[in-house]
């Protein structure tokens, strides 16, 4: 199939495909007679992995050498590498979270300070003396 046929089957772009290519994260394709690049199966199969490990959030680096050992026949250590990653992953967001609830509540905290009339600088720097 063509990289076009490829980027719609797979949810993404041509431009991100090539970038792939470039960077040796997916293996340049056979050519047709006529130039056009040539994926398979096997090249839909590691993309796909690549593009949904991106979307865990790992590591462009961590996403395409996962999808490469699977290309190569070695899932199976990609599944114990990743559920090392995934708990990693997961104690990171929980942190994020708690970070973000705590900047809402701060938020909320000042709108209402706000909302009441007090000056901004007030309520910031009380916020301030708080955390020393």
């Amino acid at each position: 199939m063509r990289i076009g046929t490829l980027a719609k089957r797979l949810g993404t772009t041509a431009h991100s495909i090539r970038f792939y290519e470039r960077h040796g994260m997916l293996p340049m394709p056979a050519r047709t007679g006529n130039g056009y690049r040539q994926y398979t199966e096997v090249d839909v199969e590691r993309l796909g992995l690549l593009i949904a490990l991106r979307q865990l959030d790992l590591s462009l680096e961590q996403a395409s050498e996962l999808s490469g050992l699977c290309a190569e026949g070695h899932c199976d250590e990609v599944s114990l590498e990743l559920r090392e990653l995934l708990v990693e992953k997961r104690g990171e967001l929980a942190r994020r979270v708690l970070e973000l609830r705590r900047l809402d509540f701060r938020l909320a905290h000042l709108a209402g300070e706000l909302t009441d009339g007090k000056s901004p600088r007030s309520v910031i720097s009380l916020r301030k003396e708080e955390r020393s």
